[in-house]
């Protein structure tokens, strides 16, 4: 009998670093208020995320407001190039998908800035209740819906995630990481080190498994969702890809529903429109992809600035592996 997902106390997608107003270079502080065009009165952080850079609501003397996030290598090396996506990724989105509106941008080669307009919205609660979660899984659809066909401009989903599903065979590959991933897996441990030559083998079938002709986000978690009046936005595109399967997002997001309360990923995806025609052997192919990424991520050290990281991933991928049972 396989067991059930776990009620888990998952950590916060927070980077604990995140930068103030204050803390940003001289010359930063002003290109931002000569983009934006006025002086800020004062700012609002983003509560939730891993940037450990600068993301704020900034309130301006013109009575307006933007939403910026401002990044550099000694935060995070990988943070600016992240951000040169976004940036990228912004500029393709096709009408209907409910992203904030890119307003500026800079990059100096060092510092990356990017001004969003600023919408109206809140985090998800956690844990999920239903009706928040039906909301964001009704935005899922609409996204698949107005991402297909997936626009010009940006990498395709195999590409995207060639270095992502090989988890599963790094792991195989490092006897003592096998230790470490079955010792963190709790009740999936002693499955995880008897099949993970079969899990291999089914992730490597993932990359053909994935293509489609749909825009896919890449990266949706409650912690990239806001919950407006009327609307549900998604935010943080830099792992935006084009030629993905309908129900990629859906099938990536759920191992983190189910981390934080949301139920039965299985139960959930087979519910969802998007998951409509699914093949069986290529949903599972998928998932070992995308579980091995969480295992194989959630016992390698800490990346700079992001020191909670492996402990999300970690929670996920618990949660990935319990659905991975199932199928």
């Amino acid at each position: 009998m396989i067991p059930p997902v776990p009620a888990l106390s998952a950590p916060r997608a927070f980077s604990g670093s995140r930068l103030g107003w204050a803390d940003l270079p001289r010359h930063v502080r002003a290109r931002i208020v000569e983009l934006a065009g006025a002086q800020v009165t004062s700012e609002t952080s983003a509560t939730s995320g891993f940037s450990p850079g600068y993301a704020a609501i900034l309130e301006l003397g013109d009575g307006t407001e933007v939403f910026v996030k401002a990044v550099s290598p000694e935060q995070n090396p990988e943070s600016p190039t992240l951000a040169r996506a976004e940036a990228l990724v912004a500029g393709v989105l096709p009408d209907g998908v409910p992203a904030p509106r890119l307003l500026w941008s800079h990059d100096d080669g060092s510092w990356v800035l990017l001004g969003f307009a600023a919408v109206e919205g809140s985090s998800p609660a956690q844990p999920w209740r239903p009706d928040e979660l039906a909301r964001v899984l009704d935005a899922v659809g609409d996204l698949a819906d107005a991402g297909t066909p997936g626009p010009a401009g940006l990498p395709t989903l195999a590409a995207t995630l060639a270095d992502v599903v090989t988890g599963f065979a790094s792991l195989e590959a490092d006897g003592a990481a096998v230790d470490r991933a079955v010792a963190e897996a709790g009740p999936h441990g002693a499955w995880l080190r008897s099949r993970l030559s079969d899990l291999v083998t089914w992730a490597d079938d993932a990359l053909a498994a994935v293509a489609g002709d749909t825009l896919v986000h890449g990266d949706l978690r409650g912690d990239n969702v806001m919950l407006g009046p009327e609307r549900v936005w998604l935010i943080d595109w830099p792992h935006a890809a084009t030629a993905g399967a309908r129900w990629f997002d859906l099938l990536a997001m759920l191992p983190s529903v189910a981390m934080q309360g949301g139920g039965d990923p299985s139960a959930l995806f087979a519910a969802h429109r998007n998951a409509a025609g699914a093949d069986p052997d290529a949903v599972r192919a998928a998932l070992a992809g995308i579980t091995g990424y969480f295992v194989h991520g959630s016992v390698q050290p800490a990346p700079v600035g992001i020191a909670n990281l492996r402990a999300f991933q970690r929670a996920q991928g618990v949660a990935a592996l319990g659905w991975l049972r199932s199928l």
